[in-house]
Order: structure tokens, then C-alpha cells, then sequence
């Protein structure tokens, strides 16, 4: 319901403005509505308008209150009044009513027509994932939910890069070092890598091997390939299967060998030659593509002949533009000039660039890792111990459920709180995480919104068994402040995953969700139940059962589950 408040605010807006004889079509800004602490919402628009009309801003918010008109009937606004230079309006009891009447109702999301090829994760296949990838993996997941949650047409590759001198050194390691089979698949793959790399590093003449094995997969060599690819989706089976234990799914495993071997790279190639801006290295051998405005420049062959990473991310990205109209893709920050680099060299070839999600990395207490050097912390790692210790919070509180239930709230509170501390902060900040913030309910992450779901849950049950119905209930009876705030919060959920959609901010759900449990809590504390006077109880009721809904929805789009108890 705040989309129609916003609605219904901008046209008021508009109204005013033109009896005011105000211009406001030219501003950039637009009609700056906002949410606001001291208002349902608030207008900005005064400042514009100030330095445009050379008045105090103060004055022109009031000049325009002055013309406001609030229609008498089907409105959701209650009143406007200027506070300075702000505009704030604030809603009526029927906003409220039908807050809570469109959630019973369910709200389906207009279709959108545009399709969308969103690309995360995409980590080499040698090893298992790290902490690293998992921010990458969980930011592109929650922000997949959100594009369909809102209409969109989405479809999620993971791009494999089966060509890189670190698969290579895990091809030729295999034929030297034996796998394990006991252990999973890609922590088998990842010892393997350590020590031939180790062995690569020691001894110049293994590196040319390793060379020599690169270019004869790049050529085609048929008993070359049936190697990689034995390797490449051995550690990819582990891999899949962690991303499934994160609740995480991928459309489509893109090989970048198949850009090579199926002539596309090198159709780039040619037409960068014919287009941009080439030119040979020192050797004479190596192209290089000089990139406006960018003084480092893309190295697009190297001087074997053989490609680079750079000139098959062009080919993969012009193949995907023509499956879509928008391509998302979710890099680390190491990738931030690949990224830009990218975007220029794709301008050339007349391709639409993609957009960019850049997230900070994350780390632990401890520090640093390295896959390379085998200085890293799996993600299965991770998960293991983060349920370890959900599960002893489990049995601390819950000695009344057999081993089987505490492993299922152990492992959704664990998942739910891994996943919530890699999206709650804005990807263009860096993170530490750490097992106690993440699992302590009084830090109010994941934990703490799902324990509201379940207690939501709770309060239902407990009026089913006592024989409390619903039914037709008087929303005019939800007079307390913090009934009408938590409304209020219900009533933003489809605003915040449009905003978090249109700036493609994942954590803007997550800090939704924090503050909609905070709301419901507030609510719990305030407002007996189950104990209050019938008519009070029904609406009431009606009230948790739509926190329960709107709890559920928002922990469904950041992927996380919504236990029933805890």
C-alpha cells in the first residue's frame, strides 16, 4: 500500500504545484518523495524549487501546502502540513484498513516483459568455495528473488572458467598426484591444486607443461579435453552441492571454452581489429585494445596466439545479449577495471553493458585466505560450524524436541543467519563475519526475524486451539501506537523489493526485515493477544496472521526459511 500512498502523495503534488505555478518538470530531482521518521511520507522538493525560485525553502513548502487539497473520498491520506522545508503527509485509517485487507488478499506482481541473464558466484572450478564466493553467490541469489519477486523474466549463469592457468594446474596435477575419494569433491580437487601448484612454482619447466596443456584444451585436442572436463565438472558437482545447501540454484553453467572452440572469440577479435583502437606489444605479437578514457590497456591475445580470459568474457557477453535485455553481473571488487575495461571494449562491438554489482569482500577475525597458498575457510567449512552452534542455542531452549526437530531449526537458523550477515550491508561495504554476532538473537539478524515469524506462528496456533476465530473483524479497534506503526511497516514491503529491484541493493530487503521484527516485537510487547476483549482479539489476530505473511514473504525473498517455531 505505500506505492499507492506515494501514488496518491505525487498526484496532490502535482495538483498544488500547478495552482502555485510552480515548474517542477525540468528538476532532476523530481517530486523527492521519501520515507521519513517524522512523517508516513515526506516531500524534498522544496529545496529544488528554492534554488530555482531564488525563495527560502521553508517558504515555498508552506506556499505549496497552502494549495493542497486532499480528495474527500478514496483517499489514503489523512492530512499535509510543511514542517520547514519538508512536506509530510500522513495516512488515514482506511490506508490502515486496506493495508491489512490487500496482504489477506495476496498481491501478485505486475508481469514485466524484459528478460533478465543475472551472472554470480562463477568461481574456478578449483576448489570448493570460500567465504569470498559466498558473498558473491548470496548477494546475486537474494537479488535474483527480489527481479522475479517484482515481475521480471530472470534466468542465473554460472560462468565457468574452465581455460585459466589454475585449471590447467589442477589438469596436470591429476595426472600426478591421486585424488582422493573420500573426501567431497571439490575440497578432493582443491589438495590436488595446492600441491601441484606448489610443485609448478618450484620448478619452471612444470610451468611450461602446464603451458603447453592450456593451449593443446584452447586447440581442441580431443583426449586433452576429456581430461579438463573430467576435472572441471568433478569440482563443480561439489560446488552445486553446497550452493544447493545455501538454498541456492543456477539455470545454467556457461563453459567459456565453448566461446573459444566455437569460433566466437575469435569473431571478437577480428571485429576489435576492424573497430577499436589495436595495436601490438613490444614483441610484436600480443593485441592490445586502448580504451577511451582508460590508460591501461586490454590484452586481448596473448603472444602464443592463444586468448585471454578478456576476449572470452567479450564473446560471452555479446552471446548473452542476444538471450536477453538486461544482463546484471555480480563482481568482487578485484573485478572493478576488469568491469570497466569490459564495458568500453563491449561499446565497440555495439553490445549494450552489462550492469555491475561490486560487493567489498569479507572476511573473518582471523584474516586473509588464499586458495592458492591453502590458506582458506570452505563454505562448507562455515556451514558445518555455524549449524554446530545453532544447534547448541537450540538445545539450550528447546529440551523439549527430539534430536530430529532441533537439527532442522539448528540448520535453518544456521543457513538463515549465514546467508542474512553476507546481504545486510550495502555490497559496496566491507564485512567481517563472525559466528556469535550472527547467531546472537540480540544482534537482531536472521535469527531474530525468524524467531518473530515462529513466535507470529505461535500466537495463531495457540488461538486455533483455544477456538478463536477471526472472522469479520473492526480495523478502527487498532488505535495503539505501535499497532499502527507495524501496519505502517507491513504496508512497505512491495516499495522496499521495487527499491531494492530498481537500485539492485539487496540489503535494503534485509534491513527491512530487521525492522519489520522489531515492529512486530514492539506490537507483542504492547498489545495482548490471545488475553484481549473479543472484538480486540479478532482484529488483533488479523494483525499477526499479516506480520506472519509479510515476515515469511520477506525472509522468502532473501532466501532464508521462516521456521513455524524455534
Amino acid at each position: 500500500m505505500f506505492l499507492e500512498l506515494e501514488k496518491e502523495a505525487e498526484q496532490v503534488l502535482k495538483e498544488a504545484l500547478k495552482k502555485v505555478s510552480y515548474e517542477y518538470k525540468d528538476l532532476e530531482t523530481g517530486l523527492e518523495l521519501e520515507e521519513s521518521e517524522h512523517a508516513d511520507i515526506t516531500s524534498r522538493i522544496a529545496f529544488s524549487l528554492a534554488r530555482a525560485y531564488k525563495q527560502p525553502p521553508e517558504i515555498v513548502a508552506a506556499d505549496i501546502v497552502n494549495h493542497l487539497e486532499i480528495p474527500a473520498e478514496h483517499t489514503l491520506i489523512s492530512n499535509a502540513v510543511a514542517a520547514g522545508p519538508y512536506i509530510n503527509f500522513y495516512v488515514n485509517d482506511f490506508f490502515l484498513h486496506k493495508t491489512l485487507q490487500r496482504i489477506k488478499e495476496g498481491v501478485k506482481p505486475v508481469e514485466r516483459k524484459a528478460k533478465i541473464i543475472l551472472e554470480h558466484t562463477s568461481a574456478n572450478p578449483d576448489g570448493p568455495l570460500h567465504i569470498g564466493h559466498l558473498r558473491n553467490a548470496i548477494i546475486g541469489d537474494v537479488l535474483v528473488r527480489v527481479l522475479k519477486r517484482v515481475g521480471y523474466d530472470v534466468k542465473t549463469h554460472f560462468y565457468v572458467n574452465d581455460m585459466g592457468r589454475q585449471i590447467g594446474v589442477v589438469v596436470w596435477g591429476a595426472e600426478r598426484i591421486a585424488i582422493a575419494d573420500d573426501k567431497k569433491a571439490d575440497h578432493a580437487i582443491a589438495d590436488v591444486y595446492i600441491a601441484a601448484n606448489r610443485m609448478v612454482e618450484a620448478n619452471n619447466e612444470f610451468l611450461k607443461d602446464v603451458e603447453a596443456l592450456m593451449r593443446k584444451y584452447e586447440a581442441g585436442d580431443e583426449a586433452v579435453v576429456k581430461r579438463y572436463e573430467a576435472m572441471v565438472k568433478k569440482c563443480l558437482s561439489g560446488i552445486q552441492t553446497s550452493l544447493q545447501r545455501l538454498n541456492i540454484l543456477h539455470d545454467l553453467f556457461v563453459w567459456e571454452s565453448e566461446f573459444v572452440r566455437g569460433g566466437a572469440v575469435k569473431e571478437v577479435i577480428e571485429e576489435l581489429k576492424q573497430k577499436g583502437n589495436i595495436k601490438s606489444d613490444s614483441s610484436g605479437s600480443a593485441l592490445l585494445l586502448q580504451l577511451e578514457g582508460m590508460e591501461k590497456e586490454l590484452v586481448i591475445q596473448r603472444t602464443d596466439g592463444t586468448s585471454l580470459y578478456t576476449a572470452r568474457d567479450l564473446a560471452y557477453h555479446k552471446w548473452k545479449s542476444n538471450r536477453c535485455d538486461r544482463m546484471i553481473d555480480v563482481f568482487g571488487k578485484d573485478h572493478e577495471l576488469v568491469s570497466q575495461q569490459l564495458a568500453k571494449a563491449l561499446q565497440i562491438l555495439g553490445v549494450k553493458a552489462p550492469e555491475f554489482v561490486i560487493f567489498e569482500f569479507v572476511s573473518l577475525p582471523t584474516g586473509s585466505l588464499s586458495t592458492r597458498a591453502g590458506r582458506y575457510i570452505s563454505a562448507d567449512e562455515l556451514m558445518e560450524k555455524i549449524e554446530e552452534r545453532a544447534l547448541k542455542e537450540v538445545d539450550k531452549r528447546r529440551e523439549d524436541l527430539d534430536e530430529d526437530k532441533k537439527l532442522e531449526i539448528a540448520r535453518k537458523v544456521g543457513i538463515g543467519a549465514l546467508r542474512y550477515d553476507m546481504v545486510k550491508v550495502s555490497p559496496d561495504k566491507h564485512i567481517v563475519f563472525d559466528f556469535n554476532d550472527a547467531l546472537d538473537i540480540e544482534k537482531k539478524g536472521a535469527p531474530f526475524i525468524q524467531y518473530s515469524h515462529a513466535r507470529a506462528c505461535s500466537i495463531l496456533r495457540a488461538a486455533k486451539e483455544q477456538g478463536f476465530s477471526m472472522g469479520d473483524y473492526e480495523p478502527t479497534l487498532l488505535k495503539e501506537k505501535s499497532e499502527k506503526e507495524l501496519i505502517k511497516k507491513l504496508s512497505k514491503f512491495w516499495y522496499i523489493v521495487e527499491r531494492a529491484s530498481s537500485e539492485l541493493k539487496p540489503h535494503l530487503v534485509a534491513k527491512y526485515a530487521r525492522e519489520l521484527a522489531e515492529c512486530f516485537n514492539l506490537f507483542y510487547k504492547d498489545c495482548p493477544v490471545l488475553n484481549a476483549e473479543s472484538e480486540l482479539r479478532k482484529a488483533r489476530l488479523v494483525l499477526v496472521e499479516c506480520a506472519k505473511i509479510v515476515l515469511s514473504d520477506t525472509l522468502n525473498v532473501l532466501g532464508i526459511e521462516a521456521p513455524e517455531e524455534m
